[in-house]
């Protein structure tokens, strides 16, 4: 999963005509760190999607924006639009995120 570095940057990859996955997480989250642990399979059987991180501390700005309150968050968006948004609570077994992206599809 690439790094989002910059405002520009995100604002870019939201506007795709492709769905565009952005995970938002830091670097001190402990369920953040889980969900590495599984998510490289889930992007696997969703090539279709362009996948993406962004650390939320860096950028409280646009989590804000996107009402990402808690971290690991996942977000799908589609030409500018957030299409979806799997809350943190949500995000923390390999199931219930492959449920997340069942009703994504």
């Amino acid at each position: 999963m690439k790094d989002i570095t910059s405002e520009q940057q995100f604002n870019d990859l939201i506007n795709q005509s492709q769905q565009t996955v952005i995970k938002f997480e830091t670097d001190w989250c402990p369920d953040c760190k889980r969900l590495d642990m599984f998510i490289g399979e889930i992007m696997e059987d969703h090539l279709d999607k362009a996948w993406y991180q962004i650390d939320k501390d860096q950028f409280p700005e646009i989590a804000e924006k996107y009402g990402v309150m808690g971290i690991p968050s996942l977000l799908v968006f589609q030409k500018g639009e957030k299409v979806a948004h799997l809350h943190s609570a949500n995000a923390k077994t390999p199931d219930s995120v492959k449920a997340f992206f069942k009703t994504v599809d």
